[in-house]
């Protein structure tokens, strides 16, 4: 278990601040979000539908959009961690994640066992981490994943830096899928694909699922 707080970076104290106040604040878990999110997570677990996770870990899950989906297609225990207070609470105020598996912290250091959870994954989060701390903050959900990996995020063909409301150092986009199979050379490509903003009501994001090597 990586017990250490995470180091303080610009990205980090953005969103632990009034920057991720502002995004928490601007967040609208309505209907037709969960409906999108929702139509999202199935199309994601299609391919594992007749074995779904039995615990899974959202990294960065805000006020858990995901998490909301998640409780209506699987009977998962879900956990949750994430640097924004305000979004922690209100994770529990909702009854999204019970208290106890939400955790204050960064993908770089997440504060649960080795392969405590069967799936882990980010949607958006990694786009917000610098390229600095990628690594480590892939080589960490890899830890506390039993199993699978998943993430949704901007895809670009060449790592490159993306000015994010006005804001520099904020948004980098890449094709994570090649970074995380070229990282971690033992993971099996399960699926993957795309959720076009006009037909989605989401994002425009490219996915992956990965299964660890298994023994």
């Amino acid at each position: 278990m990586n017990q250490k707080q995470p180091p303080s970076s610009r990205q980090l104290d953005a969103w632990r601040g009034e920057f991720g106040d502002e995004y928490r604040g601007r967040n609208v878990a309505d209907e037709a979000m969960l409906a999108a999110r929702t139509a999202m997570w199935n199309r994601m677990l299609q391919p594992i539908a007749d074995d779904l996770p039995k615990k899974i870990l959202e990294v960065g899950a805000n006020i858990g959009f995901n998490l909301r989906a998640l409780a209506t297609i699987t009977d998962a225990t879900l956990l949750a961690l994430e640097p924004n207070a305000g979004a922690r609470q209100r994770l529990v105020d909702d009854n999204v994640v019970a208290a106890q598996n939400v955790f204050d912290g960064a993908a770089s250091h997440i504060p649960i066992d080795d392969g405590a959870v069967d799936m882990a994954f980010t949607s958006g989060v990694l786009i917000h981490i610098a390229p600095d701390d990628l690594g480590a903050s892939c080589d960490e959900i890899y830890r506390v994943s039993s199993r699978y990996i998943a993430c949704a995020e901007y895809f670009a063909d060449a790592p490159q830096e993306v000015k994010y409301r006005g804001h520099d150092g904020l948004l980098f986009k890449r094709d994570f899928g090649d970074y995380w199979m070229d990282r971690h050379p033992d993971l099996r490509l399960v699926d993957y694909g795309f959720f076009w903003r006009r037909a989605t009501g989401l994002d425009n994001l490219t996915w992956w699922l990965f299964e660890k090597g298994r023994e």
